[in-house]
């Protein structure tokens, strides 16, 4: 079965937009991290092999690798996010006739809220590792194209800020309390934590556009 990066923008702008649940918020979110990879790919590839840059090559092919595999990663956490959703909707579906009934769907609904909330927070350790190697790379890339930089930081930081509206809108039916606490704890801090690399990003990229 093809996966949602077989398909072409258009198509996938089209889905998004159509009354079928998925791709849903979630998905293009991590499509926004993507993006904001790619970007930051982009930026080391305007630089290796540059006489101006030689000095930072090593540096920047590292970033650039690294950047390239995690938006392998928010790519798989497309696949990832449409599959969880998929699970809960079974289940949420089940029949609820009988007190045996109810009680086998409400704990199955429990483990897929569980699987439903983890995959946002995946994506969102994703797009605070993003953001580091955005903040290790403003300051040496290509100057022609470090703007690019910037757009990396601020999609990034708008990923994961939009991917755990996905938590928000779990915990409240979740019945264990420790997960819902360790969760909530969890997105606070890598809120945190993207807002500061943003700023940082963004600031050197600002600086070295001036």
């Amino acid at each position: 079965m093809a996966g949602l990066f077989d398909k072409s923008l258009s198509e996938i702008l089209q889905e998004s937009a159509s009354s079928a649940p998925t791709p849903g918020g979630g998905s293009v979110s991590a499509i926004a991290a993507a993006f904001a990879a790619s970007m930051a790919a982009m930026v080391g590839n305007l630089t290796i092999g540059k006489k101006k840059y030689r000095d930072v090559e090593e540096q920047v092919i590292v970033l650039r690798d690294k950047a390239l595999a995690l938006m392998s990663t928010f790519e798989a956490l497309v696949e990832e996010d449409i599959s969880q959703f998929g699970k809960f909707m079974e289940v949420y579906r089940l029949p609820r006739n009988t007190p045996g009934e109810k009680e086998k769907r409400e704990v199955l609904l429990q483990q897929a809220l569980k699987g439903a909330t983890e995959t946002p927070l995946k994506a969102a350790r994703a797009c605070v590792e993003l953001l580091e190697i955005v903040c290790e790379l403003a300051p040496i890339g290509n100057t022609m194209a470090i703007s690019d930089a910037g757009v990396a930081a601020y999609l990034a930081e708008a990923g994961l800020r939009s991917v755990l509206l996905n938590v928000d809108i779990n915990v409240p039916m979740m019945k264990d309390q420790g997960f819902v606490r360790q969760a909530i704890k969890e997105k606070e801090g890598l809120m945190e934590q993207a807002c500061r690399l943003r700023e940082k990003a963004v600031s050197i990229v600002s600086e070295r556009m001036a």
